[in-house]
């Protein structure tokens, strides 16, 4: 496992270098230093990567570094034959982000341009590119591996003479139980909502401005706002039924929806697309103002709820059950569950938890019920709540009947290793490979590259 994830951090600071390389490093002669089928790889990438993040590249960077290179180019030209791509909305997502957080960094666009020495449209742009190869990469490798699976028996297997050190250390575990209460918005302030999509619809319907341009300026879902508030082709059951009921009655791409509420808030929605099943559409969301008397409100409502569960009037279940506005927990009798690793389980690490209630959960004893707090939850909503610890599994060494998926998926990651490792050696049997002197002399993690 460690090897791929090596493969996946070099590319990872690579795609990150790569944003710079219209201009090379002082003193660097650019050439050509290896060829990988029809692909180069430049001394001039290599040398970016090694004075970025040289301390964080293991053994020999003008060994390592190319290889991981050369490497991701394998996984590129298989992607290209087996048609496996990414959708630009994807590839934008990440570029903005990590544009944002440069930009955090160099403190303004302005000192971003330049550090880069070049305008944010070409930061963009080779971002663009960077990102894209390495998402196509990841797609690649898990078409490769989508058919590993593990019994129980093999897990078992396993670890039955694993060395007591090299079985998985599992960090301290919380369950935590949730009760939840939504502020009440007034109509007032839905109406103005409403009334504010409607205005950006005929805006959008009469030609005067476009829907992209609006939802960048004003959409509030943050996955989309970047790209113009495009999603990529999704089916009904992806999406909230309210949202999916209009998009997908949708016909004309020319025309803009009603107002539509979802659990999310209050949508526009415009087609791009159809294609079988699936739509592909662009939305603006906006979210009615919570006041701090609301909040003020629900929290003070929280407070006599669990006031009233420590008095034993009712249990914390019966209240999360019966009270609490969250649907994803209130029919589990308030219990958070964690998507991980493929599976669902009852148990987070404390990294895992929603920030605020990882905050309030870290100082309490089992049993205990919290004070009420504010958090936003998975749908960007401000809601307000109190939560129970349920139980604190304290740090521990892997045991078989207690953390089965935990191994299971050490298990199929070292699988999935020896399945792209295999691919890997056989790629480079059949692959052209140039390497010019005075940069084969290495300890290469694949030995095949020089035949």
């Amino acid at each position: 496992m460690k090897n791929v994830l090596r493969i996946f951090l070099i590319l990872s600071l690579a795609c990150l270098s790569l944003a710079s390389r219209a201009q090379s490093p002082v003193g660097v002669v650019d050439e050509v230093v290896w060829v990988v089928g029809d692909e180069a790889i430049l001394r001039s990438d290599v040398e970016r990567i090694r004075n970025d993040y040289g301390a964080q590249v293991k053994g020999n960077p003008y060994c390592s570094i190319p290889e991981q290179l050369a490497i991701q180019k394998l996984f590129m030209h298989q992607a290209a034959i087996d048609s496996i791509t990414v959708s630009d909305s994807e590839v934008n997502q990440y570029v903005e982000q990590d544009i944002t957080q440069k930009v955090m960094m160099a403190g303004s666009r302005e000192k971003l341009e330049e550090y880069m020495r070049m305008p944010m449209a070409q930061i963009r742009e080779e971002l663009f590119d960077s990102f894209k190869d390495q998402l196509i990469a990841r797609e690649m490798r898990r078409e490769l591996t989508k058919d590993v699976k593990v019994t129980p028996a093999e897990v078992r297997r396993y670890y039955k003479d694993l060395p007591e050190d090299s079985v998985p250390y599992i960090p301290t575990q919380v369950e935590v139980q949730i009760l939840v209460v939504r502020p009440q918005v007034p109509q007032e302030e839905i109406d103005r909502v409403k009334a504010e999509l409607r205005g950006y619809a005929e805006r959008i319907n009469n030609g005067s401005t476009s829907f992209t341009t609006l939802a960048r300026f004003y959409s509030q879902d943050e996955g989309t706002r970047r790209a113009g508030g495009e999603l990529d082709y999704v089916g009904r059951t992806d999406l909230d039924p309210a949202f999916a009921a209009v998009a997908f009655a949708l016909t004309d791409p020319k025309k803009v929806s009603k107002v539509v509420q979802s659990d999310f808030g209050y949508h526009i929605i415009q087609l791009i697309d159809r294609r079988g099943d699936k739509v592909k559409v662009r939305h603006i969301l906006r979210r009615p103002e919570v006041s701090f008397e609301a909040i003020d409100a629900a929290l003070a409502r929280l407070d006599s709820i669990a006031s009233d569960i420590r008095e034993g009037k009712f249990t914390f279940e019966i209240g999360a059950q019966e009270i609490s506005d969250d649907k994803d927990t209130r029919n589990n009798h308030g219990l958070m569950f964690n998507f991980k690793d493929g599976a669902q389980t009852s148990r987070f690490e404390m990294g895992d938890l929603p920030g605020e209630v990882a905050r309030v959960v870290d100082g309490m004893k089992e049993g205990e019920i919290s004070k009420p707090f504010t958090m936003t939850d998975r749908r960007g909503m401000k809601v307000c709540a109190i939560v129970k610890l349920r139980a604190r599994i304290p740090a521990h060494r892997a045991i078989i009947t207690e953390d089965f998926q935990v191994m299971k998926t050490a298990v199929e990651a070292k699988k999935s290793e020896d399945v792209v490792q295999r691919w890997i050696r056989e790629k480079q049997a059949s692959t052209y490979v140039r390497i010019n002197e005075g940069w084969r002399n290495c300890d290469f993690q694949y030995p095949g590259w020089i035949k």
